[in-house]
């Protein structure tokens, strides 16, 4: 009985969402106990000032932005929302489709506390956000090669890090990790092991 309750207003909230913002929508599904509502890449301004402004959601605040990488897919990435609305004391999820190439607008000018998260998701996967104010990497260095969380970086990356004592400073160079512990005989822990673990031979069937 509880989880009908809770299910049938999420429901009611998601159709409300879809007829008033129409062609923007392009789904939206109720699982688990939460509303995910997809929608057009172009309408996403459009769409986080409706669930912030409209007195039905009143989504006030933004919690978090977010990436997915599906490489097998043409528009690999989804880029995630979260909203909370203190009024209706629920969450809203909402995800857009997304490439490397053509950008997604920011929707600092509507919740300015995803600047942060924005540049988070284009430093991870590389999408872009068009109208950001500062779009720049924010977890990794100045001049890093790559994605770290796309499915095609190699776990070990490209470079490494260490301190050079001659030279007083940081320097970069190519990873020597795995040659190094396989001259030892065992692979790099980055890499896994050379053995079976019990159980593994069941993911090859």
């Amino acid at each position: 009985m509880d989880e009908i309750i809770q299910v049938e207003p999420l429901a009611e909230l998601g159709e409300h969402i879809a007829r008033a913002l129409g062609e923007a929508v392009v789904s939206h599904e109720v699982t688990f106990g939460e509303l995910t509502v997809t929608v057009a890449c172009d309408s996403i301004v459009e769409v986080a000032t409706f669930l912030r402004d409209d007195p039905s959601c009143r989504f006030i605040s933004f919690i978090d932005v977010c990436g997915a990488d599906y490489p097998e897919r043409e528009r690999r990435f989804d880029v995630v929302y979260h909203f909370l609305s203190p009024h209706l004391n629920q969450r809203v999820r909402v995800k857009l489709e997304a490439d490397d190439i053509e950008p997604v607008p920011s929707i600092t000018g509507v919740f300015p506390g995803a600047n942060w998260f924005e540049r988070e998701t284009y430093d991870l996967y590389g999408v872009l956000f068009s109208g950001h104010p500062d779009l720049r990497r924010i977890l990794t260095d100045y001049g890093f090669d790559g994605h770290p969380l796309r499915k095609d970086f190699p776990l070990t990356g490209f470079v490494e890090v260490r301190y050079d004592e001659e030279r007083k400073r940081v320097v970069y160079q190519p990873v020597k990790l795995t040659q190094e512990f396989r001259s030892f005989d065992y692979l790099s822990p980055w890499e896994g092991t050379d053995y079976v673990l019990p159980g593994d031979e069941k993911a090859k069937q």
